[in-house]
């Protein structure tokens, strides 16, 4: 019986994300978001020993809409998630549906040599990892 390769992160990550600026405002990131037909954000690092950040529709409408404020006058590293926590594109997508239960997420950003490669989903893991597995 031979052991079967595992389907990695890389494998089945998508590109369905635009890169921001933390300086910009919620309104130019959601006009970004509009144009790429995307609904997550990731946000640039200021500089090499900074982190990458995460902005959701959610968090938008959370932390802005339903509070009243006005999307023009808020930046987005007032809403965003930072540290966002990031895997790498080699890890066993088994692996990384146990790490999104544990910490009770989603989505994250995929990440190679200190760099934002793709985007990877309980979605993505479902109908790409698995039909992979069984294929």
């Amino acid at each position: 019986m031979s052991k079967q390769n595992p389907v990695r992160n890389h494998d089945v990550m998508g590109q369905e994300y635009a890169m921001v600026d933390g300086l910009q405002t919620v309104a130019e990131a959601i006009e970004q978001a509009v144009s790429h037909k995307v609904n997550v954000l990731f946000v640039n690092k200021r500089h090499d020993d900074d982190e990458y950040g995460m902005v959701l529709m959610s968090d938008i409408a959370k932390k802005v809409l339903a509070k009243d404020k006005a999307p023009e006058r808020v930046n987005i590293y007032e809403i965003m998630v930072k540290p966002v926590l990031s895997v790498d594109g080699n890890m066993d997508v088994r692996y990384c549906a146990r790490l999104f239960d544990r910490f009770g997420i989603t989505k994250a950003p995929v990440v190679e040599q200190g760099k934002i490669v793709g985007l990877v989903s309980y979605h993505d893991i479902v109908l790409k990892g698995m039909i992979n597995k069984a294929g």
